[in-house]
C-alpha cells in the first residue's frame, strides 16, 4: 500500500524477486478480503495515516527510505505494525520474508544424501530409488544430482531428453531461490522433479548456487534426495549442512570399507548424521553389521540385491520402480521409519549408538 512511486518500483522489483505477486492499493481495501487475508502487507510511510483504524492482525509491515523519518515508531504502533523496514538496506531480509510469505513457511523437506563408499558402490541406484519409492507413495519428491561426474541421474530416470532447467542454468544463483519456480522449471520424470546435468562439459556447482537452491528443495516440504559424490569440496559441504540424513553405500570388501572410511571422515566433519548401507556379496567373514563395526557408525540397513535392474533400466524403468521389487521394499520400510519421526532408527528401530 503506497502511493510513492520510487518506493513502489522498489517493493515490485523485491517481490519479483521473491517469485511473489502483490496486489497494490493506496488505501484499505473496502469489504473484507484483502486486508485481513494477505500473508503479508507492506504499508510505504505516506499509507499509514490512511491505515488508522484497520482490523489489527500479523504479517504488516512499514517501510520507506527515509532513515531519519519522523514519528515512524508512531506510525507503527498506531497500524499495529510488526516491523519498520528502511530500504535500501533491509532488502535482503525483506525479500526473504516475501518468499516465505508466498510460499508459506510449513515443515521442511526431511532431507537425505547418498554417498558412495567407494567408486560403483551403488549410490546414484539408491538415491533413484528412495525418490521413485517416495513419490510413487505420494510424497512432494525431489531428487537432486550433486555429482558432477556422476554422467547425470536423469539418465537412470530415462529423462535426460526431458524438458526442463539443469544445474547449468542455476550456475549463478545466489541469495533467495524461489521454492514454487525452482519446482515448476525442472523435468518431471515418474512423478518426482529432477535436477540434473546437461550433455555439456560444465562440471561445477558454485557453492552459493548449491546453497540457494537445495534450500529452496527444502521449503517445499515432502523429501528430497542428494546423490553426492566421494569428494567433498565447498559445494558438497554446503549440500552435507542441510542434510537430514547422509546414507553411505559400502560394498562388502575390505578395499570397499577402506576407501569409505576415508569418505566418511571427510563428510563427517560437517554431517551430524552419516549411516551405513551396506551391500553384498560380502568377502569371507564380513557381512552388513562387521562393515557398520568397522567405519564405527550406525548401521541403516542392507542394500539388497534386485537381478533384472540393468535390463529394466535399458527397458527405460528406473531404479525401485518395481514395487514388489527388494529394493523398492527397502526404500519403502526405510521412509517408513524417517518419516515416522524416526531419522535416526536403524533397521530395526534402534536409535544411534
Amino acid at each position: 500500500m503506497t502511493e510513492d512511486v520510487e518506493l513502489l518500483d522498489d517493493l515490485l522489483r523485491l517481490c519479483a524477486a521473491a517469485g511473489a505477486e502483490p496486489e497494490v492499493h493506496h488505501t484499505v481495501p473496502e469489504g473484507r478480503g484483502g486486508w485481513e487475508q494477505a500473508p503479508m502487507v507492506l504499508v510505504g510511510d505516506d499509507a499509514a495515516p490512511r491505515c488508522r483504524g484497520a482490523l489489527r492482525r500479523q504479517g504488516v509491515m512499514l517501510v520507506g527510505h527515509d532513515q531519519d523519518a519522523p514519528d515512524v515508531w508512531r506510525q507503527a504502533v498506531e497500524i499495529g505494525a510488526e516491523y519498520v523496514l528502511r530500504l535500501p538496506d533491509a532488502e535482503n531480509w525483506l525479500v526473504d520474508q516475501i518468499a516465505n510469505a508466498a510460499e508459506g513457511v510449513g515443515r521442511p523437506a526431511l532431507t537425505v544424501g547418498v554417498i558412495g563408499g567407494r567408486g560403483g558402490a551403488g549410490a546414484s541406484t539408491l538415491a533413484c530409488a528412495l525418490a521413485v519409492t517416495a513419490a510413487r507413495a505420494g510424497r512432494r519428491t525431489m531428487l537432486i544430482d550433486g555429482d558432477p561426474l556422476g554422467g547425470g541421474i536423469d539418465v537412470l530416470l530415462g529423462g535426460e531428453r526431458a524438458q526442463g532447467m539443469r544445474w547449468p542454468d542455476f550456475a549463478h544463483s545466489k541469495g533467495r531461490v524461489g521454492g514454487g519456480a525452482l519446482e515448476e522449471s525442472l523435468p518431471a520424470l515418474h512423478g518426482l522433479r529432477v535436477l540434473s546435468w546437461g550433455r555439456d562439459d560444465w562440471v561445477v556447482i558454485p557453492p552459493q548456487a548449491m546453497e540457494a537452491v537445495l534450500a529452496a528443495a527444502r521449503r517445499l516440504g515432502g523429501v528430497v534426495v542428494v546423490d553426492l559424490p566421494r569428494r567433498i569440496d565447498e559445494s558438497v559441504a554446503k549440500a552435507l549442512a542441510q542434510l537430514d540424513l547422509g546414507l553411505l553405500v559400502v560394498p562388502g570388501e575390505l578395499r570397499a570399507v577402506a576407501a569409505a572410511k576415508r569418505v566418511a571422515s571427510m563428510a563427517g566433519m560437517v554431517l551430524g548424521d552419516l549411516r551405513v548401507v551396506a551391500r553384498g556379496p560380502y568377502a569371507a567373514g564380513l557381512d552388513e553389521r562387521w562393515v557398520a563395526q568397522a567405519l564405527d557408525l550406525p548401521l541403516a540397513g542392507e542394500l539388497p540385491l534386485e537381478s533384472g535392474l540393468l535390463a529394466a533400466q535399458d527397458d527405460g524403468a528406473p531404479p525401485g520402480s518395481s514395487a514388489r521389487g527388494p529394493l523398492a521394499r527397502f526404500c519403502t520400510a526405510f521412509w517408513e521409519r524417517a518419516l515416522a519421526g524416526g531419522v535416526g532408527a536403524g533397521p530395526d528401530g534402534e536409535g544411534a549408538s
